[in-house]
């Protein structure tokens, strides 16, 4: 895994080989970034990254200047990584929580995220129910940005809030504005 720009551009993270997680391709990350710049300044971002993984995701928004960014992973050694990883960066604008993104969604109230972006497994059931879940939360901010990484079996179009649809490969972003 590596940072594409930014101020940890091209730093190097060796995610560890038992991880389970499927981290967005480079190509698919750096395409989406380009995307991103048209809907977002990244400086002084506030952004809320659901299913962690192996925090690339965040790193990425670290490096192009969010002021903070919220990670949420529920597996422990994922969780432990990200913390790690920030550690070693020296990165004091993340915060890394250890519990389930769903549950997450429905309890947390009184913070406001500028973009939430969410790469949950393909196989959750509850998917396709991501983007209205988000909506529903008081998490997203007016205006703010939701991208949803998701397979190719979804189609988020007829949804009122949907902005477009990109495909890299097999890795598929829904953009939602709210």
């Amino acid at each position: 895994m590596r940072a594409i720009t930014g101020k940890y551009k091209g730093r190097h993270i060796a995610v560890p080989r038992t991880f389970k997680a499927r981290p967005t391709t480079d190509f698919a990350k750096e395409n989406l970034f380009n995307v991103l710049r048209s809907y977002v300044d990244f400086e002084g971002l506030h952004v809320l990254d659901l299913f962690a993984g192996t925090g690339s995701i965040t790193l990425e928004f670290l490096s192009r200047g969010a002021t903070r960014v919220v990670s949420i992973e529920k597996d422990f050694q994922h969780s432990a990584f990200i913390r790690r990883m920030l550690a070693d960066l020296g990165d004091t604008n993340a915060l890394v929580l250890k519990t389930d993104a769903l549950k997450y969604l429905e309890k947390v109230e009184g913070d406001t995220f500028s973009l939430i972006f969410a790469d949950p497994p393909y196989a959750l059931p509850q998917l396709g129910q991501l983007p209205q879940l988000v909506m529903q939360s008081s998490l997203l901010a007016s205006g703010g940005l939701f991208v949803l990484e998701h397979g190719k079996d979804y189609d988020f179009s007829e949804r009122p809030d949907f902005l477009e649809h990109r495909a890299y490969g097999s890795v598929n972003f829904s953009l939602f504005r709210h």
